[in-house]
Order: structure tokens, then C-alpha cells, then sequence
């Protein structure tokens, strides 16, 4: 039995087309996930691990802002100290 057709649509219950949209997903995630390698028995493992250096990167980056921001912060503070032993002559050998 075809489905009812109506000015050029097709009419179809709607679980039908949901379980038609649920299974094209299904079957479209599987084949991405083929494409770029991660299907089969490891799969669970290989994304675990791909989220875990992830999870690395940013920790990475986040302490390499952190380490630049106090290396900035102590530059600004020791300039003034700098200036202030440099003008008392703090350094100066015997004079």
C-alpha cells in the first residue's frame, strides 16, 4: 500500500517518519564515524583518549596564559624597582 499523496506531498504517520529520521542518523553517524576512523571496537577508547588531549590542550594553554600574565606582572613591578635602585645608585661600585 503506497502512502496517501496530496499536491505533490507524501503523507505519512508521524512515528513513521520519526523512526525513517532515526535510522538515516543513525546509519549517517555510523558512516562519519567510519570516515575519519573511529568505528569498530576501539571506538569507545580511541574518543575517550581524543577527549582526554583535549581536556591536555587547554590545560596546556591555560597554564602557558597564566605563566605569561605573571611574567608580565613581574616585569611592570620590577621596572619601578629597577629605576629606583639604579637612581640610588644602589649598584654603582664605590663612587
Amino acid at each position: 500500500m503506497n502512502p496517501p499523496r496530496s499536491e505533490g506531498f507524501v503523507r505519512m504517520p508521524d512515528a513513521e517518519f520519526e523512526a525513517i529520521l532515526t535510522r538515516a542518523a543513525e546509519e549517517g553517524a555510523k558512516r562519519a564515524l567510519a570516515d575519519v576512523g573511529l568505528d569498530g571496537d576501539e571506538a569507545a577508547l580511541d574518543i575517550r583518549d581524543l577527549r582526554s588531549l583535549v581536556d591536555c590542550i587547554r590545560l596546556v594553554r591555560r597554564t602557558a596564559m597564566q605563566t605569561a600574565v605573571r611574567m608580565i606582572t613581574t616585569g611592570v613591578m620590577l621596572a619601578p624597582l629597577a629605576d629606583i635602585a639604579i637612581k640610588l645608585r644602589i649598584f654603582s661600585g664605590s663612587t
